[in-house]
């Protein structure tokens, strides 16, 4: 189960990459995947307190790309 502790922490681990922009776009990609996949499957006891950590990322200031 992720919580959302498990959810700050992948946050405050992406924000340390942000003079790897490529690392930290497909850091969060994975983290998203992580938080759609864990509610599809009703695997946190806390959808909206996962969901608004892993929005967080959006502040984080580094370039996305998209092919």
């Amino acid at each position: 189960m992720i919580t959302r502790v498990d959810v700050r922490k992948r946050v405050s681990e992406i924000a340390k990459e942000i003079d790897d922009p490529e690392k930290a776009h497909s850091m969060e990609d994975d983290l998203w995947e992580l938080v759609l996949k864990t509610l599809a499957i009703g695997n946190t006891d806390d959808p909206k307190g996962i969901c608004s950590e892993a929005l967080k990322t959006k502040r984080i200031d580094f370039p996305r790309w998209c092919a």
